[in-house]
């Protein structure tokens, strides 16, 4: 079975809602384990497939959480985000979408951010392994806190330097004209 027939029959669409897996995964299976590894070309053969796939089945989140990881792993954040928000408005219970998240937002050292979504991750986890996935994420973040790693909060508005600039500009541009 060759690898674009194994991706292609892993995110064909399934009917109705899918429920919670208490054995098998109920996520695609994808045919690599390295990210790195994979090429431009192959990410974004899996990246069509799977907006195919969000196109035929509107009311699946998990597909969704997987295109926002492609989007990622092709360095699209602001697709990723969007994506990973329409899977978390979908399911608003579902752990993969919200840990995915908080997960995408630690990537980006939006920690603050990040520390918040994860704790609304560990809420919605149901067994151990998604626990210890939370936990150890919340860890990280924190210790990335703590040392200081963080991208910074703007919550200063730039109106007076915008308007010291204008009113630079604005007498530069008089007193230039008045001395021609």
């Amino acid at each position: 079975m060759s690898s674009h027939s194994l991706t292609s029959s892993a995110i064909a669409p399934v009917t109705g809602s899918l429920t919670p897996a208490t054995g098998a995964s109920r996520l695609p299976a994808v045919s690599w384990r390295d990210p790195h590894s994979v090429s431009p070309q192959k990410i974004a053969e899996v990246i069509a497939s799977l907006k195919e796939a969000c196109a035929l089945n509107p009311a699946n989140a998990d597909l969704r959480v997987c295109l926002g990881i492609a989007h990622a792993m092709n360095y699209d954040v602001y697709n990723s985000l969007d994506v990973l928000e329409e899977a978390r408005a979908l399911e608003p219970r579902n752990f993969f979408a919200q840990f995915k998240f908080a997960e995408l937002q630690y990537r980006l050292r939006a920690l603050n951010a990040a520390e918040t979504e994860t704790l609304q991750a560990l809420e919605l986890a149901s067994t151990p392994a998604e626990l210890a996935q939370a936990r150890h994420q919340l860890s990280e973040i924190r210790r990335m806190t703590r040392e200081g790693t963080i991208k910074p909060n703007w919550t200063k508005t730039l109106l007076i330097p915008v308007i010291c600039f204008g009113l630079i500009l604005g007498i530069v541009t008089v007193l230039f004209t008045v001395t021609r």
